[in-house]
């Protein structure tokens, strides 16, 4: 086999075979280096998993009110081993879609770890295969035999697309015991009876959010004096309301200082807002602090890349400093989302064919929160829009004036868009409540269009819909709110 490539891509995951896929498809001839399995972190440990969990909680949570339907259900039960099993399926599947598509598109997956060993195009990396991190894939995927590995690669463009890893506290390293990341939290061998989650970050809510909605006690502590602190403040109050009545006890404005293992658990002690000091006990501890990107091991210092704050300095077309050497994805920085990774790779590839395209917008990159409420997001907050110094017009409707809502039996929730006042520009949308992170994709099209609020107001939104209440709350920004 060659060993020479137009373009090589360093790691697997959705923003690495998205743009391996555009690659060979303009006609690059392409190769992937994954060290574990395709479909990185999103498909194995991250996104797909984390939502065949969620939605289990959810069928239980209605299992559980199902009289508030007129439907009587005798004490539903679940078994974690179960869940789990689907999780794991869900994410086997996917993971072995992506092998299919990397053969449909004769892309070559080379299996190891990379490192670049000279700058330049053309330079060669060398990929091997260490004792402690040799290539581990699901059982249902396993890596065909007669596949690339170990060995020396050339390629004129390199794409370093090697993602993140759970962010590590100082005295509170997750052990795989008593203090978990997601990884653990992923496949519990039982459901403890009580945690702690520390950080209130889409990752830590969606965690919070599943194992509260399956019995167990659970605690959040942020740091901030908001949860979900890069949502807008006002949807944030929204949701922690819903939390907590859901039974979800939160601490804000509160640091764990210390973490202490027992025998049967955790003790942690929690220092809050006035320097006073709180001690929580639980069985276990998820450390949802936040994620790093992998820029370790893979030769970026001696070749000069720039790096900022933990991750690879690139322009909008994901190049370095460093000619023939991108980057894309979480190790490119934040928003470390893989919906941005994937478009991140997409607009490299294609700026590389010399095809005009435009830079990323991390303004108009969606955010979504998988809790019970969904929280979903685009663009800027109210604060942050005035803070940019627009005067804004901002329209609200909630959920119970919306017809869909009240059926589905889920009436708590809001719609809120932000307007610069002069222009009529969209200049951010944040929901919170049934299905929003299947909503906002209209908003994202929207201001990918630089629509005003003229077009959105003479937009005929379907009835029935939760839709309506994205309508409504761009008519009530101008007075013209209907059913509120």
């Amino acid at each position: 086999m060659a060993d020479t490539y137009d373009i090589l891509v360093i790691g697997g995951g959705p923003g690495g075979y998205v743009a391996a896929i555009r690659a060979a498809q303009l006609g690059f001839k392409t190769a992937v280096v994954e060290r574990e399995h395709l479909g990185g972190i999103c498909l194995n440990w991250g996104c797909i998993p984390t939502k065949a969990l969620l939605r289990s909680a959810e069928i239980f949570h209605y299992a559980e009110n199902a009289q508030n339907y007129g439907l009587k259900i005798e004490k539903p039960s679940f078994e974690m081993e179960a869940v789990v099993k689907r999780s794991r399926q869900v994410s086997g599947q996917l993971c072995g879609g992506v092998g299919y598509l990397m053969k449909k598109n004769k892309i070559d997956v080379i299996w190891g770890e990379a490192k670049l060993t000279k700058a330049g195009k053309g330079g060669p990396v060398e990929v091997t295969v260490g004792k402690s991190k040799k290539p581990v894939v699901e059982p249902q995927n396993p890596v065909p035999k007669g596949t690339l590995g170990e060995g020396t690669y050339k390629s004129k463009h390199v794409i370093v697309a090697t993602g993140a890893r759970p962010r590590v506290l100082p005295g509170i390293e997750p052990d795989g015991d008593r203090i978990w990341t997601y990884f653990e939290a992923m496949k519990p061998k039982a459901m403890p009876k009580s945690l702690i989650v520390m950080g209130s970050g889409a990752i830590g809510i969606e965690f919070a959010s599943f194992y509260r909605t399956m019995g167990a006690d659970v605690t959040v502590v942020e740091l901030l004096p908001q949860i979900m602190p890069v949502e807008d403040a006002e949807i944030a109050k929204i949701a922690r309301k819903q939390f907590e009545k859901q039974g979800l006890k939160i601490l804000t404005d509160a640091k764990v200082a210390k973490v202490e293992k027992g025998r049967d658990g955790v003790t942690v002690s929690v220092e809050t807002k006035g320097g006073k000091s709180e001690t929580l006990k639980a069985e276990r501890l998820i450390s949802a602090v936040g994620v790093q990107g992998n820029i370790e091991g893979l030769g970026l210092e001696e070749l000069g890349v720039e790096t900022e704050r933990g991750c690879i300095k690139i322009d909008g077309f994901g190049k370095t400093n460093v000619e023939g050497i991108y980057a894309i994805g979480d190790v490119a920085g934040p928003p470390m989302l893989a919906h941005k990774a994937e478009h991140e790779g997409t607009i490299c590839v294609e700026k590389i064919k010399g095809m005009d395209v435009h830079p990323m917008k991390k303004t108009e990159i969606p955010g979504c929160t998988y809790c019970q409420p969904q929280v979903a997001s685009v663009g800027l907050t109210e604060a942050k829009a005035k803070e940019a110094g627009h005067e804004v017009k901002v329209g609200r409707f909630t959920f119970n004036g919306n017809g869909k809502a009240i059926a589905l039996g889920e009436p708590e929730g809001m719609a809120k868009t932000i307007f610069d006042a002069k222009t009529g520009e969209l200049l951010g949308a944040h929901l919170v409540g049934a299905e929003v992170t299947e909503l906002i994709q209209g908003f994202v099209i929207a201001m990918g269009l630089e629509t005003t609020e003229e077009e959105l107001i003479h937009t005929c939104f379907p009835h029935p819909t939760l839709s309506e209440t994205m309508h409504e709350s761009v008519l009530d920004a101008y007075g013209k709110v209907i059913h509120l």
